[in-house]
């Protein structure tokens, strides 16, 4: 019996400065499993990028072709160039049975819930807002106005929550990283996608 399993496509957000990229990593060092989806992009390459590496580097007229036909789970427009998420790539990774991992702004993973439901979307929460400033503070990079804009789009982000189908608190880089993991097997163990499975292995093999 052949239990091949389809991928998930996972995707986590959650407000600037909460800490998605360096839970990311965490995760990457530890689960064999997931692969980062690969962005595609406008901009020209730059010094040492490998198209299908780093990026998939399109034309302008060929990413608004794409626009055009849906094959895009999300896009946006960042200084005068295109960066968004290539569907036929995701879709071709989760066949070979890889999850798929995104690492998105929470603008982003809206229209990928439009363009991909059956994505598993988690929402990486700071401790507090208190805690989310002083991580923002950390940065040195940040004035008082600009992190004054960045905890209002964070209060806004947070509203979105019940968009998501799990809440992970970054009280700790470890702790986070396990809950996500622990999420992820859960969802493989859903009895909805092991009984497909099951299924089409049944009527395959009998």
């Amino acid at each position: 019996m052949n239990l091949k399993e389809r991928g998930l496509l996972l995707i986590l957000s959650g407000p600037s400065g909460v800490g998605k990229g360096t839970v990311r990593k965490a995760l990457f060092e530890k689960n064999t499993n997931l692969s980062y989806s690969i962005s595609m992009t406008t901009r020209v390459p730059r010094p040492g990028e490998k198209d299908g590496v780093d990026y998939f580097f399109k034309s302008r007229e060929e990413f608004e072709a794409l626009i055009a036909k849906g094959r895009l789970l999300e896009w946006a427009e960042y200084a005068g160039n295109y960066y968004g998420t290539p569907l036929d790539y995701v879709e071709e990774t989760l066949e070979k049975g890889k999850d798929v991992f995104l690492e998105i702004e929470v603008k982003g993973a809206m229209q990928v819930k439009q363009a991909f439901a059956h994505g598993v979307f988690l929402f990486l929460a700071p401790p507090s807002l208190a805690e989310l400033r002083t991580r923002i503070l950390g940065r040195g990079t940040e004035d008082e106005s600009s992190i004054q804009r960045r905890l209002e789009a964070a209060r806004e982000e947070i509203e979105l929550m019940n968009h998501y189908d799990y809440v992970v608190v970054n009280d700790d880089i470890d702790a986070a990283r396990e809950r996500v993991e622990a999420i992820v097997v859960a969802e493989h163990c859903k009895r909805s996608r092991v009984a497909s499975v099951y299924k089409k292995a049944l009527e395959s093999d009998f």
